[in-house]
């Protein structure tokens, strides 16, 4: 039997595939899978890879990315799949040629009718008996992918140029799978991943994929787990902290990581209360946790955890640059000293430059570069010249961030040639002539980047891209993120059903006045079962009442729970 996963990226094919893999194993039957681990097993094809997601190769046509998916899945079928299928085994793929429809067709937009006779040559004729579709909502599958980059220590790689196009490529490419799925249905079976834990997902899977083996067909072809029940009534601002709080304890229980990631940098009692139970079992993302908090609680916080994870902590403090962030920084840099430098964006003080002089004589040239960003001073520019000659191109153009200056201008069109995507990076929240040549370039094939780069411009020309990338992906309003203008209004209502929970996040940092809590209660109404949305609108409730209380609450958690720093680390 040949059983195909497919599914958008963070929806957890990959990992759904091998659990099947073992379990079938252990029952007996003979099992290959052509991506064992989560790797290709043709290295042929592993190559082909590679250059698909090449983010440098952003000219490379919808057509020419189709050929070579092809020629991989091609490769994979004779190298790998085939010559299983002939030894009697179960073959397992994690994507096939349906993966190719859906990006290409769906995705990208060419016409299906025109993409199938390739497929079909690519194929020999060899489909997939059972292919199974993990279906899950794109907005929690982006959250969960961020999740695995952060633990796997990869938050920082860049971005494949899929990932390039935004967002909204998943979104378009899962409409394409469940349109194939509709199409099939004997073929196809939709497991859904959203709310249940990994475990019950797997045996409802090896279930089903036993009952094919065995010839026993069964008539559900949709495998939804049944939800936990929400809160009950209608969702609104009044209710969403008690709404969020009953998600993230109910997800606890089956993804505890997801549940200590999705407080990020949000504040408050009831958040912190729930960091302090996690602070033991995940103290990486509790430190993470706190970015951009400055209460006592959280400095409690990042002093307990110092010892068991520096880095987490120093990349944990965010923007915060009061006098306790300066002497956490200098008591990590031993133990973190790349997090802390990285982590010194737009702070000029005689504190952060005795780090960054500490940095250069220890060796960490990129890391102080990269920590540059929005600072001007003639010394910064000597420590840009020293990067230029060591030929460090990225991390000279994104120490220019916020630098609005001719001669920031004139380093960025020298830095063009070497990479032109950090440079973009640079430019965000700027107008400059830089910025707007290249985001007229690169729209079409790294729009995420591009709209992201907008991030508080208030032009006709920015507003024009943003209608435009409205329609295609959701960082149109990420790039309006606290911005309080009758435009911003504007597009946000216009997007409120397509991005729901972008829109809720680009409301951060306003107060909670008639209009901001008139969207929040619109988008709870119609979206209250998605954490995602939940998640954000908390937090922007959560931030606009810090804005407003005194910190009394937040320092009272440490009374109310009885922690100090000296049992922790005992």
């Amino acid at each position: 039997m040949f059983i195909d996963f497919e599914g958008i990226d963070g929806s957890g094919k990959t990992t759904l595939s091998n659990l099947l893999a073992s379990r079938l194993k252990r029952l007996g039957y003979k099992v290959a899978h052509a991506r064992e681990g989560g790797e290709l097993q043709s290295p042929t094809a592993r190559r082909i890879r590679d250059l698909t997601r090449d983010a440098r190769l952003l000219e490379m046509g919808s057509r020419a990315e189709f050929f070579l998916n092809l020629a991989r899945d091609a490769q994979q079928l004779e190298e790998v799949i085939a010559p299983a299928l002939k030894r009697g085994d179960v073959c397992i793929t994690d994507r096939y040629l349906y993966s190719q429809l859906a990006l290409t067709g769906g995705g990208r937009g060419l016409k299906e009718a025109q993409l199938l006779p390739s497929c079909e040559l690519a194929s020999q004729g060899l489909w997939p008996d059972l292919v199974i579709l993990v279906d899950v909502d794109p907005d929690l599958a982006r959250l969960r992918k961020r999740l695995g980059k952060v633990q796997s220590g990869k938050v920082n790689d860049a971005d494949s140029r899929k990932g390039l196009v935004g967002a909204g490529l998943a979104v378009r490419v899962r409409e394409a799978f469940l349109a194939q799925a509709r199409k099939d249905p004997s073929r196809w079976i939709i497991l859904e991943n959203n709310d249940q834990p990994l475990r019950v997902l797997e045996q409802r899977l090896v279930d089903a994929v036993v009952a094919r083996l065995e010839g026993r067909e069964q008539p559900v072809q949709r495998l939804v787990p049944a939800p936990a029940p929400p809160p009950p009534g209608v969702a609104s601002v009044d209710d969403v902290e008690e709404r969020f709080f009953h998600a993230v304890d109910a997800l606890d229980a089956r993804e505890p990581q997801l549940a200590a990631w999705l407080l990020n940098g949000i504040p408050g009692l009831a958040a912190h209360q729930r960091r302090l139970t996690y602070a033991e079992r995940l103290p990486g993302l509790v430190a993470r946790s706190l970015t951009g908090l400055d209460d006592d609680t959280a400095w409690t916080l990042r002093d307990v955890l110092s010892a068991s994870v520096p880095v987490d902590v120093a990349e944990g403090l965010g923007f915060v640059t009061s006098p306790r962030s300066h002497a956490v920084r200098q008591r990590l840099y031993a133990q973190a000293p790349e997090a802390v430098l990285e982590g010194l964006k737009r702070q000029d003080s005689p504190e952060a430059w005795a780090l960054r002089e500490r940095g250069m004589k220890d060796g960490h040239l990129s890391a102080v570069l990269l920590g540059l960003a929005g600072v001007d001073g003639e010394e910064s520019w000597v420590v840009r010249e020293a990067g230029m000659q060591r030929k460090l191109y990225s991390e000279v153009a994104r120490s220019l961030g916020g630098l609005t200056t001719e001669r920031a201008e004139a380093l960025r069109e020298a830095l063009i040639p070497h990479d032109r995507l950090a440079v973009l990076k640079s430019t965000t929240g700027l107008e400059t002539p830089v910025a707007v040549g290249l985001r007229e370039q690169l729209e079409k094939g790294a729009l995420k980047l591009v709209l992201r780069s907008l991030t508080g411009v208030d032009t006709p020309r920015a507003w024009a891209m943003r209608e435009r990338g409205a329609q295609l992906t959701k960082e149109a309003l990420d790039s309006v993120d606290g911005m309080d203008s009758p435009s911003a209004w504007k597009l946000r209502a216009s997007a409120a059903r397509r991005w729901p929970a972008t829109v809720v996040s680009s409301m951060r940092g306003l107060p909670l006045v008639a209009e901001t809590r008139a969207l929040l209660d619109r988008i709870l109404e119609e979206q209250a079962g998605k954490l995602p949305v939940l998640r954000n609108a908390y937090a922007v409730v959560a931030q606009a009442r810090a804005l407003e209380q005194t910190q009394r609450p937040v320092r009272s958690v440490v009374e109310t729970v009885g922690m100090d720093a000296g049992r922790q680390e005992a």
